[in-house]
């Protein structure tokens, strides 16, 4: 696989949990960290498409048996994704502070 492209694709969840975490951190802090934070992420997002296996299996799935799902992130916030044929899915992005075993629950196992 080394040296494939792999396409990246944000969920509507995906997509709204980023407008999220800009929309707050603009609010409660300023406009430039939220800027910085926004383009760390995507960052992160696009660099996927290079090297989808880097990241780690999301402790709270693997506690339920579950490795189909990876993570990788920019502290405090967690990019969940999973790797599909040619594509990378990103089902998440959230800070990590939640409490995560119910917000992947919800949104990763419909729980």
């Amino acid at each position: 696989m080394a040296g494939d492209q792999f396409d990246v694709v944000l969920t509507q969840g995906a997509e709204q949990d980023l407008e999220a975490l800009h929309d707050y951190i603009a609010e409660f802090d300023c406009i430039a960290n939220a800027n910085h934070v926004l383009d760390k992420l995507m960052n992160i997002v696009e660099s996927l498409s290079r090297f989808p296996e880097r990241g780690s299996y999301p402790k709270e799935l693997v506690a339920l048996g579950i490795k189909e799902y990876r993570q990788t992130s920019f502290k405090p916030y967690r990019v969940i994704y999973r790797v599909m044929a040619t594509q990378i899915i990103i089902y998440l992005i959230a800070d990590g502070r939640r409490d995560m075993q119910s917000v992947l629950g919800r949104r990763l196992l419909g729980a």
